[in-house]
């Protein structure tokens, strides 16, 4: 009803949008009629009244209209929330609400009015008094104990807890648990010696990884459930700020956990809150310097890779970086002296620090300085990342990086003074390995601060066991590794004793003991029965104080004025010989058993994740039997 309303207020005569309209208030007023509810029929009825006449033709959708019917769909929201939390509709009364209802339906037209009154809707459509005395007067209809809907239709409800999966997918899963069933029932009967036992188990695998797949499918939904809250949020705002603007949203299919889908609706609404106050202007500001007098604002989705990519992007005035170096001084979030050594890139970064707001006072809308902080802080909780791009006078663009899923993710078991932990693959960059020798020679230090020249730049380093404080000593004579990570734009490399194999990890959330800690994202259970925790690679960057890498825009302009192209290879060893790949290209890498390698024919090939995949061996290093040779 709600998206329904707002695309009804710019195609005024469209009579499938009232008529789809009408259906859902008809059924509220049935429905509750049924099961007792007079307060809600009746407030239905008189809205329903008025919609009739909308769909009849005798009322044409004017400005007017269009807000007393939002104010009419919050006051239904305000007591289905009531019946929902209490069970009962309140005590609060709609008289003025009603009454505003029937004074409407007095405005008949006829059919020769209706085109001049079009006329005249959209040329006043966008004009803040209407809108600011509609709000008024919602505001005086609704009951003084209750928050405004249009601030709370953000918040919870018996909605938000429940999830629709298609009945394709159940059946799947209960062929699955059964598949499933029946292996446990085969394991159990045999033993390790028998000649079937190994195959029982490669079945286990890809039921389990079938069974998993098929329950993150159930999980997953469309962002357009968090999509379709803004186009009200936009309209009120606008017209709030005296502004025009146009919400454009793509990719609406794009599917996301049911969670994580829940934990960016804060984020997205800070986003698009400050997208229109901060970066949009203002009418006669945009026609001044050659813009149309109507801001674009665009939300876009769209998944790539293991990731799902929420854009924020207005064609506004842009971030001037000088303003936000004075603002940040004047706040005294950062030294003047300090502030003068930052590159744009790393300017930008302090919008998203507690305190920070460019707003010259503080409204009900910004100035408070707390609504960057909370985009970043809720979507780093959720293992996100948060990127900027602005250009003065073209626009700004807040990026949203958040994972498919929570549940299960890929990790690198990395080990600490025999102690195991669990790092992300998504930050995971690449790794390099250093012998005890080459470790003493080749890690500088400059004020105490640890760096490795990696192809030519020097990258910081953080040495895990200083970082959680491990007393015992490391084996004598022993090399170590450096996992080089990208966590925010903040390049590093964390110095860890030695890998174990990758994982696909089962998240678990922590204590409140180990939270306080502020360098783990969870805990999970390796294949060996031991209990690791997961590193949250952000935290470990702020807490060894590390600053954002160089901007890329200066490294592709040095690599082209050298006529060379900047890219990142894994060098690997094929036979005799080396080769480069892509590092883009790589997914992971695994350390394969041989007795995992089977032929189909003439061709290797490995079952990986439930799938057949054929091997690649040019340089002939597997013989005929499908053993390795060396």
């Amino acid at each position: 009803m709600e998206r329904c309303l707002t695309e009804l207020e710019e195609h005024p005569q469209e009579g499938e949008l009232l008529a789809e309209i009408f259906r859902c208030v008809h059924t509220i007023k049935g429905t509750t009629g049924f099961l007792g509810y007079s307060r809600l029929e009746a407030l239905s009825h008189a809205g329903e009244n008025l919609l009739g006449m909308l769909r009849d033709g005798e009322l044409l959708a004017t400005a007017e209209i269009i807000n007393a019917l939002l104010d009419f769909m919050d006051a239904l929201r305000t007591i289905l929330r009531s019946i929902e939390t209490s069970g009962d509709e309140g005590r609060s009364d709609d008289y003025v609400m009603i009454e505003r209802l029937r004074a409407l339906q007095q405005s008949r037209i006829t059919p020769v009015e209706n085109d001049r009154t079009l006329a005249q809707f959209v040329g006043r459509s966008s004009e803040p008094r209407s809108a600011k005395r509609a709000e008024q007067i919602a505001k005086e209809s609704m009951p003084a104990h209750e928050p405004a809907a249009s601030q709370a239709q953000f918040q919870g409800n018996a909605a938000d807890s429940t999830l629709r999966v298609d009945i394709e997918l159940l059946n799947q899963m209960m062929n699955l648990v059964g598949e499933l069933v029946l292996t446990r029932n085969q394991i159990l009967q045999a033993n390790g010696a028998d000649a079937g036992f190994t195959l029982l188990a490669r079945r286990l695998d890809m039921v389990t990884a079938e069974l998993r797949e098929t329950v993150m499918k159930a999980r997953m939904q469309p962002v357009s459930h968090v999509f379709s809250k803004f186009p009200r949020l936009v309209r009120d705002l606008s017209q709030q700020l005296d502004k025009r603007v146009r919400l454009q949203m793509e990719g609406q299919q794009t599917e996301l956990d049911k969670s994580l889908l829940e934990a960016i609706k804060d984020p997205l609404t800070h986003s698009v809150r400050n997208s229109i106050d901060h970066g949009i202007e203002a009418p006669q500001v945009r026609e001044a310097a050659g813009k149309p007098p109507e801001g674009l604002l665009r939300l876009r989705a769209s998944q790539e890779g293991s990731h799902v990519i929420v854009e924020v992007t207005d064609d506004g005035g842009g971030i001037r970086v000088e303003r936000i170096r004075d603002k940040a001084i004047e706040r005294k979030l950062i030294t003047a002296q300090k502030a003068a050594q930052l590159k744009d890139r790393e300017l930008l970064q302090l919008i998203f620090l507690p305190g920070f707001s460019t707003a010259e006072k503080v409204t009900n809308v910004s100035g408070r300085g707390v609504g960057m902080d909370v985009v970043r802080t809720n979507v780093e909780r959720i293992g996100g990342k948060v990127e900027i791009d602005s250009r003065p006078g073209e626009g700004t663009t807040l990026r949203l990086r958040i994972p498919l899923t929570l549940a299960i993710i890929p990790a690198l078991i990395v080990r600490s003074r025999k102690l195991d932990f669990a790092l992300p693959q998504g930050a995971l960059v690449e790794l390099v390995h250093l012998t005890a020798e080459q470790a003493r020679m080749q890690i500088e230090w400059v004020e105490n601060a640890p760096l490795y020249r990696l192809r030519g730049r020097l990258l910081p380093l953080v040495f895990l066991n200083r970082l959680l404080e491990q007393t015992e000593n490391a084996e004598a004579g022993a090399g170590c590794y450096i996992s080089v990570l990208n966590a925010d734009g903040r390049r590093f490399g964390l110095l860890v004793d030695d890998l174990a194999d990758p994982e696909e990890i089962v998240v678990k959330p922590l204590s409140a003991v180990l939270k306080k800690i502020g360098l783990f994202s969870g805990a999970t259970v390796m294949g060996n029965g031991k209990m690791a925790l997961i590193l949250d690679p952000s935290a470990i960057a702020s807490r060894a104080a590390i600053g954002l890498s160089a901007d890329e825009e200066d490294v592709h302009d040095d690599a082209a004025s050298l006529g060379a192209i900047d890219a990142e290879f894994l060098i690997v060893e094929i036979g005799a010989k080396q080769a480069a790949l892509p590092l883009g290209d790589i997914l992971r890498i695994e350390r394969i058993p041989r007795s995992r390698i089977e032929r189909v024919g003439w061709t290797p090939v490995l079952r990986f994740e439930g799938s057949v995949l054929p091997l690649e061996d040019s340089a002939g290093i597997l013989d005929q039997e499908g053993r390795l040779q060396r």
